[in-house]
């Protein structure tokens, strides 16, 4: 392992501070930061993404930040093409490549290498997308679950991303997806990696941290940029960039679904089921170093953490 470049990183569910403590590692060591966000990539998304600072952002630069329009798709696979070309140019540069966020997915692709499934198809994800305005993405889901039940088990009726892949999948190899992900061979990542969790100690407390920051969110404008994304963009609520949370249930309140007191409600809500839900790939990934985000000494423990390993 130690003939392997040293390649860091910081996981954890959101409001742990992941940013903070990113821009302060910044200081002590020759890192340079990947963002591993499946919503920092979004351009003009600032305010309900919780984007680092443009200070922040100056003198502690991020990759993958700001690189798509919201109208656009960003996969794992893409993430992992870009993530390893970074990597690689960050360790030719003498540096430590430290991949920060809170996208487990990507995370684990990463780690643990991605099954080669085709590219997309646009002519496909038109027509499917065609078919969800016309009978709705729970009867695609009920589709997909003649085809192949075992992605469909792990799917929800109205998850349109995932259910609109593995039909695409179908269409393009005649063969479920759940078949191809068990034949494919994974490549290991050829680096030494410290991965480190930034895991609450109380979850009251996380509870806390995740509604004072979607409050802020609000105040700071989360609805009235939301209205300003429509106006420059072409959007509909199907759009990864929309289904993000805060801006779904943003969409709501400007639609009048949901009332100002519904909108904080449910946009806590569904940031505290993000943060189990990161929580959950965190217990299942293994060879992590668990440190409490709620410490006063995280910086500290993860340098101590990171010596060790070099040693």
């Amino acid at each position: 392992m130690s003939a392997l470049p040293l390649a860091i990183f910081m996981m954890g569910p959101t409001a742990s501070g992941k940013t903070q403590t990113a821009v302060e590692l910044a200081q002590q060591l020759p890192v340079e930061i990947i963002s591993v966000d499946s919503a920092l990539i979004y351009r003009d998304m600032n305010i309900g993404t919780a984007k680092p600072s443009l200070e922040i952002l100056a003198h502690t630069p991020h990759h993958l930040i700001d690189i798509l329009s919201p109208t656009d798709s960003y996969s794992a696979a893409t993430f992992c093409h870009d993530a390893l070309r970074l990597m690689k140019d960050i360790t030719q540069r003498g540096r430590i490549p430290l991949l920060v966020g809170g996208t487990m997915l990507y995370f684990h692709a990463l780690r643990f290498g991605l099954n080669e499934l085709p590219k997309a198809n646009l002519a496909i994800r038109t027509s499917l997308q065609e078919r969800s305005v016309s009978i709705g993405w729970p009867a695609l889901h009920a589709e997909l679950n003649k085809i192949d039940p075992r992605t469909a088990e792990r799917l929800k009726p109205n998850d349109a991303q995932r259910i609109q892949r593995a039909l695409e999948i179908y269409q393009l190899t005649g063969q479920p997806m759940s078949m191809l992900l068990n034949d494919t061979n994974k490549r290991p990542l050829p680096y030494n990696t410290v991965q480190i969790s930034l895991t609450p100690s109380s979850r009251d407390q996380l509870h806390t941290r995740i509604a004072t920051r979607f409050s802020i969110m609000l105040k700071h404008g989360l609805v009235a940029e939301l209205r300003a994304l429509q106006e420059m963009y072409t959007l509909h609520q199907d759009l990864p960039s929309m289904r993000c949370v805060g801006y779904r249930q943003a969409w709501k309140f400007l639609t009048q679904e949901i009332s100002e007191t519904e909108l904080f409600d449910k946009g806590t809500a569904a940031t505290r089921q993000l943060a189990k839900r990161q929580l959950t790939w965190l217990r299942h990934m293994p060879g992590i170093v668990e440190i409490d985000c709620l410490a006063n000494n995280v910086v500290r423990q993860i340098l101590t953490t990171i010596h060790q390993r070099q040693n």
